[in-house]
């Protein structure tokens, strides 16, 4: 198979980097022939794929109506041979639609989804996740199944893979002591972290909440938040509010995160409405328990008491009582850290998803292409 990647995304998130692991995981298991990732031009995953060596065009993107990027994509499709378009996400699902009704782009199309969000009630969003063009909608988990079911007429057009993770990437298991001298954390001292964008859905004032209560708990513990976004200045108010500035490390956006986690004794996840959460299963990668919300995906790959454990959504005293048993009961730790690595490995390394991913888009090509 001849693909094509199209994202219309700038910002560099989960699903960005699930567009280079699937690149990498097909490429690695040498699942298909050729791949490119089309982009717009400067973009953070145009950066990075470049950096990889990817195959990438950067296009100039203005607006998801543009006609000029709709016939762009659709040349740039016929140069490359491609026979299915990836779409991956709302602003390359408009474009690939517009491109196959008005440009002349005959090529099928694959739409990708990871958030647990309704379509709404407008027209052109419930048509275009409809259009005849899009011939499989692959969701990484049963809740992004569950919440567009309403909208899509055909349910079998939906399939459910999981998210990815690279093992190879995410492969440290033992602490060096990095983070507690970059930010002079105290030895002794537990480092208790998270990785997300400042955005709603992460609930980081729930995530502060739960610091509030095991600072008054008087756990030895300093506690790091990586990561950027529109919320972060008023987070780090809410910081400030709950004088909290010096339990509260904040580390920004790092291209390091592979060597941060490890040097996380907890994972800490209060994010109310995650399709799953691909840092749940970074973290089993590098070994470190984690203790996430029960909400939207999240129980999907977080089994409780098994695999981690999950705490009521919003609630920081049920959070800061499930921090608490992970470090006052190791053998609880342990029996999460090695289960949860275990549940990584068989459902989300890149060999399981690229296999499960070349196996839908392959049936995709048969039926399309028998046609002819």
């Amino acid at each position: 198979m001849n693909l094509l990647h199209f994202t219309c995304s700038t910002v560099w998130r989960g699903h960005e980097q699930m567009i280079i692991d699937i690149y990498e995981s097909l490429e690695d298991n040498k699942l298909v022939q050729k791949q490119l990732i089309v982009c717009p031009i400067g973009s953070k995953i145009f950066e990075i794929a470049t950096q990889r060596n990817l195959n990438v065009i950067g296009v100039q993107y203005k607006s998801e109506y543009s006609i000029k990027i709709a016939k762009e994509l659709k040349n740039i499709a016929d140069h490359n041979k491609s026979d299915l378009v990836l779409l991956h996400n709302s602003k390359s699902h408009t474009i690939g639609v517009v491109s196959s009704m008005f440009c002349g782009l005959k090529i099928p199309l694959v739409l990708f989804r990871t958030l647990i969000k309704n379509v709404g009630t407008n027209f052109f969003r419930k048509f275009k996740y409809n259009y005849k063009g899009i011939k499989k909608i692959i969701c990484v988990s049963d809740p992004v199944v569950d919440i567009l079911k309403a909208t899509i007429k055909n349910h079998q057009k939906m399939v459910v893979v999981g998210s990815v993770v690279d093992t190879d990437k995410f492969c440290l298991h033992k602490k060096n002591g990095f983070l507690h001298r970059e930010f002079s954390i105290p030895q002794g001292y537990k480092i208790i972290g998270n990785v997300s964008a400042f955005c709603k859905v992460k609930d980081h004032y729930t995530w502060v909440d739960t610091v509030a209560e095991l600072y008054k708990r008087g756990v030895k513990a300093k506690y790091v938040l990586i990561g950027e976004g529109g919320l972060e200045n008023e987070i780090k108010e809410y910081v400030k509010s709950k004088g909290l500035q010096n339990e509260i490390i904040f580390a920004g956006f790092r291209t390091d995160v592979q060597q941060c986690i490890p040097e996380f004794d907890l994972f800490l996840f209060t994010s109310n409405n995650e399709a799953t959460g691909g840092v749940i299963l970074e973290s089993y990668a590098c070994k470190v328990p984690v203790v996430a919300a029960r909400a939207g995906g999240v129980p999907t790959v977080l089994q409780d008491n098994v695999t981690g454990l999950l705490a009521e959504a919003g609630n920081a005293i049920d959070f800061a009582d499930k921090v608490e048993v992970f470090l006052n009961c190791p053998i609880t730790l342990n029996k999460c850290v090695d289960n949860g690595y275990d549940f990584l490995m068989r459902t989300a390394s890149r060999i399981v998803i690229g296999h499960k991913i070349n196996a839908v888009l392959s049936q995709v090509v048969d039926e399309e292409y028998s046609l002819i």
